[in-house]
């Protein structure tokens, strides 16, 4: 399956990477076509808006297929026919659609009758590994294997975040077979376009990681072929659709488990982040780290712990990833709870 992604390059980043031919083999770059509405970013989830690659003959009329823009969609899926005023109302998950079953659901399988397929865009994706005897996960961001430059070859293995920030400059997009669809609002209004990400069975290196996995389109003229429906009928297309084996993946940290972290240290390798990783627990707070000193301050200064307790393991955690802070707390003189026997939160840090 596909969850979570990250595309976090620059609009004109973006389109130069996307560089093709058309039918007459002029090299072009895709157009961008609402760019106002592309918001880069870390992580990606579904219902959230990411850029796809289409066909031009979708929007104009007499284009050739061959030309390709680059649009920003809806992730998930929303049937041209659902009838609801909120698509958001719509009962079932379309984020991602199955390959094996693609052709016997109303909602995948009247867009691509209709052509509709597009190529989603990303600088990778995520995914989670079960550890079977703890139940815990662990985050890998999966992407395609970079090409080396002079540059990225002159600085070597990337020894911290400064150096892993320089891989960007030359980077290959992710390119992952999607459909779309286009739906209008029962009471009128501006259309909605939406995609769904095809999946398949994990390619032998992922199997141990998930059993499934985005269907990737590998290469230059398997891209050209998904996109160009007036020229390669859908029972072609979809031969195009099976694992890729050309995938390379790291280990990344937990910060990226929620959705609402939006930094570099969701797809950073975990080996370059060095002791800012944090107990398991404190991953969603560290992202925050100054509510965390506020709301401890202001805990503090009420001179009760009321509404936020914490286990004995949990400061200790804390402690810990606070490089030691806090070091000490005050005890309470006039509990206001005498029956109870109240405990202290820790004191606040000396400076920020």
């Amino acid at each position: 399956m596909c969850g979570r992604t990250s595309c976090h390059l620059p609009k004109e980043v973006l389109a130069r990477a996307c560089a093709y031919r058309d039918r007459q083999g002029q090299r072009r770059l895709p157009e961008w076509r609402d760019p106002d509405r592309y918001c880069p970013s870390y992580n990606k989830s579904p219902q959230s808006s990411s850029p796809v690659l289409l066909s031009r003959l979708h929007v104009e009329k007499g284009a050739d297929s061959s030309e390709r823009i680059i649009a920003p969609m809806r992730w998930g899926l929303v049937p041209s026919w659902f009838k609801e005023a909120d698509p958001s109302k719509l009962q079932y998950n379309t984020s991602n659609c199955r390959s094996d079953t693609i052709m016997e659901k109303r909602s995948f399988k009247v867009p691509l009758g209709k052509g509709r397929r597009c190529v989603v865009l990303a600088d990778g994706f995520y995914e989670w590994q079960r550890c079977q005897r703890t139940n815990r996960t662990q985050p890998y961001f999966i992407y395609f294997p970079q090409i080396k430059t002079e540059k990225s070859e002159s600085m070597g293995a990337a020894d911290g975040p400064e150096d892993w920030e320089k891989v960007w400059d030359n980077w290959r997009p992710l390119t992952m077979a999607g459909l779309f669809d286009c739906w209008e609002p029962p009471e009128g209004g501006d259309c909605l376009y939406s995609y769904t990400i095809i999946t398949v069975d994990s390619c032998k290196g992922l199997n141990g990681i998930h059993h499934r996995m985005p269907a990737i389109l590998d290469g230059e003229e398997a891209v050209s072929m998904w996109l160009d429906f007036g020229e390669v009928s859908a029972q072609e297309a979809l031969k195009l659709i099976h694992p890729t084996e050309n995938i390379t993946f790291h280990r990344v940290s937990s910060v990226v488990n929620s959705s609402r972290n939006n930094t570099p240290e969701c797809l950073l390798p975990l080996r370059l982040l060095g002791r800012k990783t944090l107990p398991r627990f404190c991953h969603g707070l560290y992202s925050r780290r100054i509510h965390i000193l506020e709301r401890w301050h202001r805990v503090n200064s009420e001179a009760s712990v009321r509404g936020w307790r914490r286990s004995s393991r949990q400061v200790a955690a804390a402690r810990r990833c606070c490089n030691g802070w806090p070091q000490s707390h005050p005890k309470s003189k006039t509990p206001k709870h005498p029956k109870r026997q109240s405990q202290m939160c820790p004191s606040g840090p000396a400076s920020s």
